[in-house]
């Protein structure tokens, strides 16, 4: 009986840890349990910490770039500053659908941009339209930026000096093409 009882604290504790571990993976319920951890004095401190730790960890969803022409509106004004937002899976299905995306397969990246370029200069909007009219450069640099932040979550890449053989990290985002 004395090994059962022994048991039971214990398992106790886990099942705070394991409480203590919800709110991480669902912020609505952090509201609720606060209030009961506000008398206990040990449990609201750690769960505090728990909480705050989480937007180190937070998903960045869009990413700024920078033209290396920028994209020529009616009115002759050049656009070179946007933003791109992470692809979903229904971004990448719907142009699918696209009858010129059926009759010209090669169409697709068009269309696709056009769907996650969310802001490009003082456009007031961002369609496949307006892409199909950037320079040649520019969507090449957008397909491939649209590849780096879909396909491998960041924006750097990893190189080495020619000269030295250093390794180092640069910001492919937001720089233009030459920079480093």
């Amino acid at each position: 009986m004395r090994r059962m009882a022994a048991k039971a604290p214990a398992a106790a504790p886990q099942t705070a840890a394991a409480g203590a571990d919800f709110p991480r993976s669902a912020p609505a319920a952090a509201p609720a349990e606060a209030p009961a951890g506000t008398p206990a004095g040990p449990p609201a401190g750690p769960a505090a910490p728990a909480v705050e730790a989480a937007p180190r960890q937070e998903l960045r969803t869009e990413f700024p770039f920078e033209l290396p022409r920028g994209y020529v509106d009616d009115s002759g004004t050049v656009h070179r500053d946007g933003v791109m937002r992470l692809s979903t899976a229904r971004d990448e299905l719907i142009p699918l659908r696209d009858v010129r995306v059926q009759e010209n397969p090669a169409y697709l990246s068009v269309v696709l941009l056009g769907r996650v370029i969310t802001r490009l200069g003082t456009l007031p909007s961002v369609h496949d339209g307006i892409v199909e009219n950037m320079f040649a450069s520019d969507l090449a640099f957008l397909q491939d930026f649209y590849r780096q932040i879909n396909a491998e979550g960041h924006t750097r890449a990893a190189v080495a000096c020619p000269h030295c053989s250093e390794a180092f990290e640069v910001e492919l985002g937001g720089s233009r093409l030459g920079e480093s």
